[in-house]
């Protein structure tokens, strides 16, 4: 995995309006927690922020400033309900080699066989790995695979050191075609039309 860096900065100030003024000058509020210690609060940059944590909900940072390294995983993205810009960011302490509890997405490749589709069950799986070994992504292969043919969790391939507590009988990926329901015909008369009303006759001269 490619090492991320992060350069920070300590915070100095706090509140909302703090909050505001920093990312208005580009950068990102991130509190750090975890193995036992006093949280710590810094600033970063909020592009590079934005970068390594994009699509990747468990990613690994390197904190670094001139006194302090610390490897962190993100814990928690916080984000503007409207703007959908990142507001914060919760950061754990790890130690390299350390297993972590996570979830990770599930992704489908390959196209099934004739008009099959592959639906996803389980969006993410939950998984122990080492947190250097966090993959992106749980990856099931579906080419070829019949319609009707159900994935399972005794069916993934997870990558090396990468185990789950979910039963090997969940349902992971389901393959099927699929089914278009017929619409109801219209039973004999309906489409009659009703017998016409008779004019009025005209009043007599």
């Amino acid at each position: 995995m490619e090492k991320q860096i992060l350069q920070i900065a300590e915070r100095t100030e706090f509140g909302k309006g703090a909050s505001r003024r920093i990312r208005r000058e580009g950068g990102l509020p991130v509190v750090v927690y975890g193995h036992g210690a006093e949280p710590k609060h810094y600033v970063v940059d909020y592009h590079d922020a934005f970068l390594m944590v994009r699509g990747n909900p468990n990613a690994l940072l390197t904190l670094k400033s001139d006194d302090v390294e610390q490897l962190v995983m993100v814990k928690d993205v916080q984000r503007n309900p409207l703007t959908r810009n990142i507001e914060h960011l919760d950061l754990l302490r790890v130690k390299a080699g350390e297993k972590v509890a996570v979830e990770v997405p599930v992704v489908v490749e390959g196209e099934p066989m004739g008009d099959a589709i592959a639906t996803i069950e389980l969006m993410v799986l939950p998984v122990e790995v080492p947190v250097q070994e966090i993959p992106e992504a749980i990856v099931i292969d579906v080419e070829g695979v019949e319609d009707g043919t159900n994935i399972t969790i005794a069916d993934v391939k997870f990558p090396t050191d990468v185990t789950t507590d979910l039963p090997e009988d969940e349902v992971v990926v389901v393959v099927a075609v699929p089914q278009v329901e017929a619409l109801p015909e219209a039973e004999e008369g309906d489409a009659a039309e009703a017998p016409a009303e008779e004019a009025p006759a005209e009043d007599a001269e």
